[in-house]
C-alpha cells in the first residue's frame, strides 16, 4: 500500500483523483493549499467556500484533510514574478509558476514530510516511466490537457506524481463524481489566476502597479488615443483597449473601416501602445520566436531539429524547427504564429510526450 498525499482544491478533479486512489488500495490523505489571503473575505475569492468543498469531499471519502497555508511562500516566488514580468511590460503565466514552485515544491515537501511516497493532483496530463527516467504525457481529453502548464516539473518531480484523472475524459470524471455521490459533482470548473478569481483584472493589478499614461498609436504612427498604463494591455487584445467607436479614415492593412481593434506591439522605451486593425494584420504574425529561462522535463534540451509547439494554452500543436540560441532556443514555425506574446511560455512536444519549453523573450 502507498500513502499518498492528494491535493484537493475542492473541485471535481481532484476529488475524483483521491476516490480513485483509494479504490486502488493506497492509503490517501488529502491537503487543502491556500495561496492567497490578502483580500480573502471579498466576493471574488471562493477560497473558503472550496475548503468547505474539500472537506466534505473528505468526508465523503472517508479520508484525512489538512488544511495547508502556503500563502508566503506563493507571494515570494509566483506573486512576486508575476508583478515584476507585468512591470516590464510582459504577460506572465502564474499558472505555470505556481505548478513549479508551490503545488510540485512546496507542497510535495510537505506531503513528503507527512511520509508520503507520491503526491497526486487532479490535472489532467499522464507520467510514463521510461529506461531513462520518466516522461510527462498529455492528457488523453485534448480537450482538457495541461501538460502546457507542467511543462517546468523535473524527474524527481515527476517520479514521485501521480495524475489519476490524466486517462480519463472529464465527462467520465463528472459521471463518476455524481455516482459516487461527491457534493461537487456538478461544481464549475474555476476560471481566471489563482489569486485573481473572477475579479476585474485591471482593478486588481491597479493596486500593486504604478502606470505612466501614453499614446496609443496606429501602424501608421498616428496617435489615436491614451492607453491607460503598458502592464494593462496583452499582444492579441482585443476588447478593453478604449478605442472601441473609432473609426478609420482609409483602411490599414489587413483591416476595413468597421475591422475590431488588436493590441499588437508595447513600446516600452516609448511607453507607447500600437494597435492594428483586423485579426489577420500582418503585425499580429510571427514566423519565429526566441525563448529563454528554458527548463527541459528530461533534464537536458532536445535535438535540434522539427517538432511541435505551442505559444499558448488553447492552441493546437504548431510545426516548427528548434535551434540553439545564445540564451535559450530559437523556434522557426512551418506557419506564421498568432500574437506571439512575450511572457507566456512556448512548450514543445514530440507527439503526445512534453518535452519541456521557455519563456517567450522576442518573436519576428
Amino acid at each position: 500500500m502507498t500513502r499518498v498525499v492528494v491535493g484537493l482544491s475542492g473541485g471535481v478533479d481532484s476529488a475524483v483523483s483521491a476516490y480513485l486512489l483509494k479504490q486502488q488500495g493506497h492509503e490517501v490523505v488529502g491537503i487543502f493549499m491556500k495561496n492567497w489571503e490578502d483580500d480573502d473575505d471579498s466576493e471574488y475569492c471562493s477560497s473558503r467556500q472550496d475548503w468547505l468543498d474539500a472537506a466534505s469531499v473528505a468526508d465523503v471519502l472517508g479520508i484525512d484533510i489538512e488544511h495547508v497555508n502556503f500563502a508566503a511562500e506563493y507571494k515570494d516566488r509566483v506573486f512576486a514574478e508575476f508583478l515584476r514580468e507585468y512591470q516590464a511590460g510582459r504577460t506572465p503565466n502564474p499558472d505555470i509558476l505556481c505548478n513549479a514552485e508551490i503545488k510540485f515544491k512546496a507542497f510535495l515537501d510537505h506531503a513528503m514530510r507527512l511520509g508520503a511516497e507520491k503526491i497526486a493532483t487532479g490535472h489532467y496530463a499522464r507520467v510514463r516511466e521510461v529506461e531513462d527516467g520518466f516522461q510527462l504525457l498529455k492528457g488523453l481529453d485534448p480537450a482538457k490537457d495541461q501538460s502546457y502548464f507542467l511543462h517546468r516539473l523535473n524527474q524527481a518531480q515527476l517520479s514521485k506524481t501521480l495524475f489519476p484523472v490524466g486517462e480519463l475524459h472529464k465527462t467520465e470524471v463528472r459521471r463518476i463524481a455524481a455516482e459516487i455521490g461527491l457534493p461537487n459533482a456538478k461544481k464549475k470548473d474555476s476560471t481566471g489566476i489563482c489569486f485573481i478569481g473572477e475579479r476585474p483584472f485591471r482593478e486588481f493589478l491597479n493596486r500593486y502597479l504604478s502606470n505612466q499614461p501614453g499614446p496609443i498609436k496606429d501602424d501608421r504612427g498616428r496617435v489615436i488615443g491614451e492607453h491607460v498604463g503598458l502592464s494593462f494591455y496583452t499582444l492579441g487584445q482585443r476588447k478593453g483597449i478604449g478605442i472601441g467607436g473609432l473609426k478609420d479614415k482609409g483602411a490599414p492593412r489587413g483591416g476595413g473601416d468597421h475591422e475590431p481593434w488588436f493590441v499588437a506591439r508595447k513600446d516600452i522605451a516609448a511607453n507607447a501602445l500600437w494597435v492594428v486593425q483586423g485579426h489577420d494584420h500582418p503585425w499580429l504574425l510571427s514566423q519565429t520566436l526566441q525563448a529563454d529561462d528554458c527548463s527541459w522535463v528530461s533534464g537536458r534540451m532536445p535535438q535540434p531539429g522539427a517538432m511541435a509547439a505551442k505559444t499558448r494554452y488553447r492552441q493546437a500543436d504548431a510545426a516548427c524547427r528548434l535551434e540553439p540560441d545564445e540564451a535559450g532556443i530559437a523556434l522557426a514555425f512551418e506557419e506564421a504564429q498568432w500574437a506571439v506574446t512575450p511572457g507566456q511560455s512556448a512548450v514543445l512536444y514530440d507527439g503526445e510526450v512534453c518535452l519541456g519549453g521557455g519563456v517567450i523573450a522576442a518573436s519576428t
